[in-house]
């Protein structure tokens, strides 16, 4: 069985991405390139990436009208990563218009509540309520929309996947229970996140930042 990690490779040096690429690559189910690394290497560099074999999880949170982030996504045609990412919170209207855009071998998911963010920091914005309330209202809308599925913290995922039991659920966050929290609020294990409903985990300083990188995907894995 293909492993549900994909390793999040959290970094604009493409030498440094790949080098640890290649030491885990037999003990993760693919790789996450994110804004730092599109940014500093663009296309050139996701296809640099594709050359080792590993699914790609284009990480890129696209957000803005319609019209745009639809033609975004047609303007990365040819790269056609296995996963990319789009925020729930732009309307259905653009949840329509990136799935539509994307090609068919691609999974549109739609991030609802960063996990980097707790519920002090959403009624700062405005938003009423609770964390776990409003994933799930975006989860809603993502299905509604036709999108293939939403990224959440391990804390909502059993309800959205409960919610929509069809879906695809991407959870980041995730970190060994020796693991340090970091910058994240809203954590759990890989095991926990699997048991709940995780179609695949994000997971990134506890593989990359270690003494051994390859190691520390096999024991993770073999918590699965």
């Amino acid at each position: 069985m293909t492993s549900r990690v994909y390793v999040a490779l959290d970094t604009p040096d493409i030498d440094k991405a790949k080098a640890i690429a290649k030491r885990v690559r037999h003990h993760v189910g693919g790789i996450k390139l994110g804004l730092e690394f599109f940014m500093a290497n663009g296309r050139h560099g996701v296809l640099e990436m594709h050359e080792l074999g590993l699914p790609i999880f284009l990480d890129l949170k696209l957000h803005d009208i319609p019209n745009t982030v639809g033609k975004a996504i047609q303007a990365l045609r040819g790269l056609e990563p296995a996963v990319l990412t789009v925020h729930a919170s732009g309307g259905r209207a653009m949840l329509e218009d990136a799935k539509a855009a994307a090609p068919s071998t691609t999974k549109v998911v739609a991030v609802t509540m960063l996990t980097s963010l707790d519920e002090n920091d959403l009624r700062a914005t405005g938003v009423q309520g609770s964390s776990h309330d409003q994933v799930l209202r975006l989860t809603e809308l993502a299905m509604d929309a036709g999108v293939d599925g939403i990224v959440c913290s391990g804390e909502e995922v059993r309800a959205a996947h409960k919610l929509w039991p069809k879906g695809f659920f991407v959870v980041p966050g995730v970190r060994p229970a020796n693991g340090a929290i970091g910058d994240q609020k809203r954590v759990v294990t890989p095991r926990a996140a699997v048991d709940a409903g995780a179609s695949i985990l994000v997971v990134g300083r506890p593989i990359t930042a270690a003494e051994d990188p390859d190691l520390a995907a096999r024991e993770i894995g073999a918590t699965l």
